[in-house]
């Protein structure tokens, strides 16, 4: 029995012997199982969009606050609501105007009686003018009579101009649309008394939307009025136009405004906040996959490799960034080579191993963790 107990010993430890023989020789030839797998990408020069991306808030291109120029009249009708498109001259709401009407009668019956006055008048001086030439009359009554008409004229305009502003109170108790729109809001309700001045009602004039943006003075530099920005929306991409940019800076936050026409809104709502991409021109630009640029301290990093494959945190100044890739603006040149893929899981100094583009770049530690768990 104790020959083959010693026969199965001596092989098991001719096994181990083997299986450590194959390791110490792997070593100096293979990288550690533990190093990270990385994808290595050149950079190259690529024609690019060159942009300015920021965000600012969609907004009413003319917002008007609308109200009435009668206090202590009472709504007694409420025509419109939010967000009902309106036309120029549409009736929106009327106020009580039943003593406004009752003037205007007065008014008016008073200037046909001012009229009756001065037909009578001028009948009066017709008949004087016949009479004076036979010397029937004297020439003082005929200038009497001219007097009469003159005065009867003056009653009829003092009439008339009463009338006109009865009218024009009149008028003041119903409030229309002074242009085509949207209201945006209502601060009235039916029954409500209202003061002049106060505002009832607001409307977007036309419907009319843009975009407004604070740029920094050196990106406001690069924009100029007809550029392009789109800004994003659940129903796609909104095109607006640049239509004018502010000639100077503020002194205290050193930006500037931008607004953009948005002649096609689409789904944006005055009040939302949307990032915008404005387009400041085209050229030929240093670039490399974004997913190489990381950013650590505030500042933007690339990876290098050395011969030994020991990679080197590479400081460097990004631009655009458009299609997945990154405008390197100083740091590199063309043609030099940079990790891509697992870039964000490096440290300076990390020794790695390069594998090829289209294999996954992960730490061949989780690798074979994942590999040995039952």
């Amino acid at each position: 029995m104790h020959a083959p107990r010693a026969a199965a010993v001596a092989a098991c430890l001719a096994l181990l012997l083997s299986a450590c023989g194959d390791k110490s020789g792997d070593t100096g030839q293979d990288a550690p199982a533990s190093t990270l797998a990385v994808t290595l990408v050149r950079a190259q020069m690529r024609p690019i969009q060159r942009t300015v991306v920021v965000s600012g808030p969609v907004a009413a291109f003319e917002e008007m606050q609308l109200g009435v120029e009668i206090s202590g009249a009472r709504v007694t009708a409420l025509n419109v609501d939010v967000g009902q498109q309106v036309r120029k001259g549409q009736v929106l709401l009327e106020l009580d105007h039943r003593s406004l009407d009752s003037e205007l009668q007065q008014a008016n019956a008073a200037l046909s009686e001012a009229e009756a006055g001065v037909a009578l008048a001028r009948a009066n001086l017709a008949r004087g003018e016949g009479l004076v030439q036979d010397k029937f009359i004297s020439a003082s009554q005929l200038d009497e009579l001219r007097a009469v008409r003159t005065q009867a004229e003056a009653r009829r305009n003092t009439a008339r101009a009463a009338r006109d502003a009865a009218q024009l109170r009149r008028d003041f108790a119903e409030l229309r649309a002074p242009a085509d729109g949207v209201i945006s809001r209502r601060l009235v309700q039916p029954g409500q008394v209202v003061a002049a001045g106060s505002e009832l009602l607001r409307l977007i004039r036309d419907g009319r939307l843009e975009w407004r943006a604070e740029l920094p003075e050196d990106d406001l530099a690069r924009v100029e009025p007809g550029a392009t920005v789109q800004l994003p929306s659940s129903a796609g991409p909104v095109t607006g136009r640049i239509r004018a940019v502010s000639p100077g800076v503020d002194s205290q936050t050193r930006t500037g405004t931008v607004y953009a026409d948005l002649p096609e809104p689409g789904p944006l709502q005055p009040g939302s906040y949307v990032e915008g991409r404005i387009v400041t021109g085209a050229g030929n630009a240093l670039t490399v996959p974004a997913a190489s640029v990381v950013q650590r301290d505030g500042h933007a990093y690339v990876f290098t490799l050395d011969d030994k494959k020991v990679a080197h945190r590479v400081r460097v100044g990004t631009g655009t960034k458009v299609g997945g890739q990154v405008e390197i603006i100083e740091g590199l040149k063309a043609g030099d080579a940079v990790v891509e893929q697992g870039a964000g899981f490096l440290g300076d100094g990390d020794t790695v191993r390069v594998v090829a583009a289209d294999k996954p770049a992960a730490p061949a530690k989780a690798a074979a963790g994942a590999a040995t768990t039952p």
